[in-house]
């Protein structure tokens, strides 16, 4: 029996400890099923945290497009298993975490399901999802316009930087960073 695959993409954040390390290792903890086939991946971006506690650590942040035979909420249950594994705690709503794996979207499925709302009820607003998903996939929409113009238009697009991998812990450079001074 062949399995039917869908097209999703996964929006990973990090804020906590080794933000870089703690990404590649969620990228490989979610594609080693074989029912979760890898596509694309995005280069990483610093961002400011967006909503949430002040004060908070800059977080890292990445889209990955995956094709799946899970269902939606099997790959919600799968990304949920993946951000324990790095220690996620869930104590306050849009706090500091080691890890967070949001499904923005997976196929044409629209759901208002309270567990798994798709797409993404906040995607389209948030330049940290949509700028690194438009990078792997510059021709995809959602709400049917461009990622591209969407995130343009984000309030949190002046926020973003590229992320140069030198140096990674807490949101803040260690040894080996380029700063700006």
């Amino acid at each position: 029996m062949n399995a039917v695959y869908a097209k999703a993409v996964l929006a990973l954040g990090s804020n906590l400890g080794e933000r870089n390390d703690t990404l590649s290792s969620a990228v490989a903890d979610l594609v080693d099923p074989p029912e979760v086939r890898l596509l694309a991946v995005s280069p990483i971006i610093q961002t400011k945290a967006v909503g949430g506690p002040a004060g908070q650590p800059d977080f890292l942040n990445m889209v990955l497009t995956v094709e799946t035979s899970l269902t939606p909420h099997e790959l919600l249950k799968h990304c949920q298993a993946v951000e324990n594994k790095h220690h996620r705690v869930r104590e306050v709503r849009w706090g500091p975490r080691t890890l967070d794996v949001d499904i923005i979207t997976y196929g044409d499925v629209q759901s208002d399901d309270p567990v798994l709302t798709l797409p993404h009820p906040r995607a389209a607003v948030r330049a940290f999802v949509l700028y690194p998903w438009s990078l792997i996939d510059p021709a995809a929409t959602l709400a049917g316009e461009r990622i591209s113009a969407l995130a343009a238009r984000a309030e949190d697009y002046g926020d973003l930087a590229p992320f140069d991998g030198f140096g990674d812990f807490d949101g803040m450079p260690t040894a080996g960073a380029v700063t700006e001074r």
